[in-house]
Parts: structure tokens; sequence; C-alpha cells
């Protein structure tokens, strides 16, 4: 049996840091770290195990034997064991076995700090350093305006094994093929931002990502960290954002994961009524425990640090926030004020959203939260949770409850479409249409419309012309963009022979061209989240079922104009209100032939008359196509 050399990363400052939750970059002190000591080259390791009474590194290189390789606990009660191991680098495979002084269980955890994993089904952490050479200053120096509140922010949601396969061979495309045939397609279609449903390391396919063990490690499914740095890099070549999914909300059991690490409930809350998740049957992080904060912060850093990641979607943030979420009465208990709300977590939430805008203040947090919490997106001095923006779930939910709906009885329902105005400037929020929307028995989005095929398609068209007039940021799951018929498949491959067909590429060209235009027309984005971006000419015409409204921008002379004809009858001579005279340019058709549309319906230049309408001393009379949005600018 062999102690490992005394070494350390670790700083008395460090340590005090650790212990108050304050240390934001533990990644570049915890997990393994290639050194050279004394002229020696070899790896230094450091894990936080305080319930521990032995912890080794084991691995290949020792017969994977505990006794070999001892850590050495540091001395100041921080319950960090580290050691210097000499001549193995690179590569190794390894874990840390430890010997818990409860009841002297043993553990064998992978590395929670480790920057590489062992491809799933295997489980071991791998040491690893890459010196990758990145190529993204421009992008870098300038996404502060594209990630900018105001400016256009459309995103494509991806799950990268299941965007396209290697057909010929059975096999996920690996980051260096995404990084041309995924970036080149998120460009052609005019996306300002991809988002990835989780990359960090898991080990169940069909958890989608979503139960994280390797929180430091792009998953090891689709190439290396430098191949995943890579495709990071292409995508800020061709002026596109990287946001990733991010989950601090729940954790798995697995055996090698983070629960039950040292023989404690070290990571996990020991209360099962906060530590325990049970509708995902995972384990719920210890937010009131300093350490954990720190882990969580730093792992949130280092995703903007060492991957140049844009932002970071924080994933079921409604779990952390309420201790009654999802558990019925007597499963919960109150916070100390007899509330619902979890006080440690909102803290954690709080400090997360401060500490990554201070290092990161050209990047964006967005939360998927579907409660009505307050200031979810409003700042942490005015009383806010922090968030740069949050998921509209109210908006996507009514939305498609009413596009469900056959178009004769639209009539009665149109208050589902035009009630998000009444509280789309309470948070900044981005109109979401996940992946979430299409599996479970959900139907693909087409699929969720009425009518026959032409109708459906039609619906579909509709459904992106409005989402992408209405204030706020967009997001569009992969399939979606060219009607994907059938759910969402996290083992298949999306459906791209439908492009073949009219009416998929037609759809196709359509969110082509709304992104466009949503980057093209100032007044689509520079006031998207305040309530001078927005105004009704007309909600209130149910029995024809037609909505129009004016999209602001910062200038007058860039405003827009949009009509909405939500039903297949055709609307001519239509008469709407202006806001003042003048000659109206068509800048969108989704009825265009383009789009697999009528293509009778032509868009013209129109100009207005001294006739009042719509409580508006100027008005237009107009031919509405069905079941399409027209949308107009002031010459």
């Amino acid at each position: 049996m062999t102690k490992t050399k005394a070494h350390s990363l670790f700083t008395e400052f460090d340590i005090n840091l650790f212990k108050a939750g304050k240390h934001y970059r533990l990644y570049e002190k915890f997990g393994s770290h290639l050194i050279t000591v004394d002229g020696v080259e070899g790896t230094y390791f450091a894990v936080w195990a305080p319930s521990a009474k032995s912890v080794s590194v084991i691995g290949d290189f020792n017969f994977w034997l505990e006794g070999e390789h001892h850590l050495n606990v540091r001395w100041d009660g921080s319950g960090i064991w580290e050691g210097f191991i000499p001549n193995i680098g690179k590569g190794t495979v390894y874990k840390y076995k430890i010997r818990s002084t409860n009841n002297d269980i043993t553990t064998e955890k992978a590395d929670p700090f480790a920057r590489r994993c062992e491809h799933p089904p295997k489980t071991a952490s791998e040491v690893w350093e890459d010196d990758y050479a990145w190529n993204d200053k421009k992008w870098m120096k300038n996404r502060k305006k594209n990630n900018a509140l105001d400016a256009p922010f459309s995103v494509y949601e991806v799950h990268l094994g299941s965007w396209k396969k290697q057909v010929e061979e059975g096999r996920f495309l690996s980051y260096h093929e995404l990084a041309e045939e995924l970036v080149n397609y998120v460009s052609e279609m005019n996306f300002t931002h991809v988002e990835f449903m989780p990359i960090m390391e898991f080990p169940y396919d069909p958890s989608w990502g979503y139960q994280l063990t390797g929180y430091f490690a792009p998953t090891s499914r689709f190439g290396y960290p430098d191949e995943f740095k890579y495709l990071v890099d292409k995508f800020h070549e061709k002026g596109i954002g990287v946001l990733l999914d991010w989950v601090p909300s729940h954790f798995p059991s697995d055996d090698h994961g983070l629960g039950f690490f040292d023989g404690s409930h070290l990571y996990e809350h020991p209360d099962r009524r906060k530590g325990y998740h049970q509708d995902w049957k995972s384990l719920i992080f210890n937010y009131g425990r300093n350490e954990i904060k720190a882990f969580l912060i730093s792992n949130a850093i280092f995703w903007l640090d060492q991957y140049h990641a844009d932002g970071l979607r924080v994933d079921a943030v409604a779990s952390m926030l309420f201790l009654d979420y999802s558990r019925e009465e007597g499963e919960w208990e109150p916070n100390e004020f007899g509330g619902r709300e979890n006080l440690d977590a909102i803290n954690f939430i709080k400090e997360m959203n401060a500490a990554v805008y201070e290092s990161f203040p050209d990047v964006q947090t967005i939360a998927e939260e579907s409660t009505s919490f307050p200031k979810v997106s409003k700042p942490i001095y005015d009383g806010g949770l922090g968030f740069g923006m949050k998921w509209m779930m109210g908006w996507m939910h009514d939305t498609l409850d009413y596009f469900a709906k056959e178009p004769i009885y639209r009539k009665h329902h149109q208050n589902e479409l035009t009630f998000s105005l009444n509280y789309a400037f309470t948070e900044n929020f981005m109109l979401p249409l996940s992946h979430d929307e299409v599996v479970y028995g959900k139907k693909a989005l087409v699929d969720k419309m009425p009518g026959d095929e032409w109708q459906k398609f039609a619906n579909l068209r509709m459904l992106y012309s409005l989402m992408y007039t209405h204030p706020g940021t967009k997001l569009l799951f992969q399939g979606a963009e060219f009607g994907q018929t059938s759910e969402w498949d996290f083992d298949g491959s999306l459906d791209w022979h439908l492009l073949d067909y009219g009416v998929h590429k037609g759809a196709q060209n359509l969110v082509k061209d709304l992104n466009k235009l949503y980057k093209k027309e100032p007044a689509l984005h520079e006031k998207q989240f305040s309530h001078e971006g927005f105004e009704w000419i007309d909600h209130g015409d149910h029995e024809n079922s037609v909505m129009s409204y004016i999209r602001k921008g910062e200038n007058e002379k860039d405003n827009i104009i949009v009509i909405l004809n939500l039903t297949p009858v055709p609307r001519e001579n239509y008469r709407i209100g202006l806001p003042k005279k003048g000659t109206l340019t068509p800048v969108f058709n989704s009825d265009d032939t383009k789009y697999n549309g009528t293509g009778n319906f032509k868009s013209k230049k129109l100009t207005s008359e001294k006739k009042v309408w719509n409580n508006r001393e100027h008005s237009i009379e107009l031919n509405l196509p069905p079941l399409g949005m027209i949308a107009y600018k002031y010459k």
C-alpha cells in the first residue's frame, strides 16, 4: 500500500472560499490535473469526501486495486482528499474507491469534476486535458450585441443524438461531422442561436441527457472535449450563439454518480422530502450546503469559461422553487415562514445568476419555469431571481390549444390567443415550441392541426407567423421547421426525406424567411420585452377570427402592421384602421407559393384612405388569404 505524494493545488484562500460556498472556479482545483512535481510528470487528484475514512484512486494503471494509491485528507477540516500519482497521464481511466466512516460503507465513484468520461455504458472517468486554440475572437468581442435583450434571438433546439444519424453505419454523427452539417444547416435557416439539450455526460439514453453523472464532461458519445470545442467554434465562426441546457435541479442515483457519494448524503439533501424527486426517481441537490452551491455555480461558470457557451437554459426551475412541487399533502414540509417556497434553492439561483453575469455580462441565462413565480427574469436588486429570460409556457399552451380547434369554433376562443398580451411584458419571455410538446402522445406540431393536409400545413405556417411577430424571443425544436409528421424519437433521426415534398419544403422556407424577417426588421426585436413594442389594431373581431396589431421599433418608420386570418375562409375587402396615412409595402405573406400557399392573394402596395375604422382616422382595405398572415410597413 502506498500513499500518494503530498502536493496541493489549494491555497488557504481557496479552502475558505469553498467552505463559504463562494469559490466559483472549483474545476481549476478539484478533479484530475496533469502537473509536474520535482521534475516528475504525473496527475494530481482531489475529491471532496468529508465522511470518508480512506480514499483510493483505482484504475487500469493499478489493476483497480484499492490499496495501491491512497489519497491524503487535508488537515483543515475541508473534507478534501488529494495526492499526486507519478507517471500516469492523459487518457488514464480511474475512479475513486471511498471507505466511509458510516458503517464502513464502500463506494466506487466517478470523479465529479472529470473533464472526460468513458463511453457509456462504461462509467469510469478519464484524466483529460486539451490545449484547444480558439478561433472565435471576433465573435466573443461582439457577442454582447448578439445576446442583447433588444437583439433578434431565435433558437434552434437540438438533440445531438437524433438530429441526423450516419445512416450507412447506423451511428451518431461526431462533433466534427456536426461542425460541418449542423452548423451549415442552422446558418442556412437563419437562426441566431442553437441550443443543445444536455451534452454533459449521462449514462441512460432515454433520459435525453437530463440525468447527469459527468457535470464537467461533454458526452463521449460524439467525440472528445476538444472536438466539442471545435463544434462551438464553428458556430461562432458563422455568427451563431451556442446555448447549453443545464440541469442543477436533480441527478440520478446511479452507483457511480453523485448519490450517497462518500457513504453519506453529500450532494443530495438528507431529508427525502427535499432530496428525492418522485416524478423522475432522482435525487435533489442540497442547496443549503455551501460546498454544493460552489460546486453547481462552478459548473455553470465552467461551460461559459472553458467552452465559450453563450448562455445556459436552466432546466426544471419550478421544481427547485417549490417544496411542494409534485408532492401531496404530508409529503413536504413548509419553510421557516410557513410558505411553500424553497428558500435555499431561491438563494442558490440568485447567487448563480449573480456570479454568471458578473463574470460573463454578455451571456444569457434562461429559465424553464412554468409557474407564476414573480420576477423570474428581473434583476436581483429589484427582488428578482436574476435570469435574463423565462420560457412563456402559458403562451405555448394557450396557442397550441387554440390551433388544435376546428376553425369553425375558433371565434369562441380568440381570447386564448390574445390573453398572452395581458402579461407578455411582466417577464423577458421566450416563446418555446420545444421537444416537450412533441413526445409522449402529444403528436408532432403539424399533427395537432385540424383539417386536410393543406389546412394542417397552413395552420402550421400561421402558428409560426404568429410566433415570430408576437413579442418575445423564439425557440423551435428540431424537425418542427419542416413539419416533421411523427413524434420525436430520441433513438432515431429526423425524417429528412420529407423535404422532397412541397408541404414540408414550404414550411422550411417559411421558417427560414421568418428568421430573416425577425433579424432584418427592428420592430420585431428592439422592444420585444416592452409594452411600447406592441399595439393592438383589433383583437375583437371574433366573428371573422381575424387579429391585427402593430409591432414597433425605436423609430416609427420601422413599425410593422400584422394581420392574421385564422380560418380557411378568405376575407376580401377587409378593412383595418391605421396609425397614420401613407402607403403600405408588403414585407411578408405566409400564403406565398414558395411556402406551399395558394399564391392567390398576392400582397401589393396599398394607400390609406381617410376613413375612420377601429377608432382610427385612417384605414385600409385588403384581401386576406385563408389561414394566412400578411405583414406591411410604411414605405
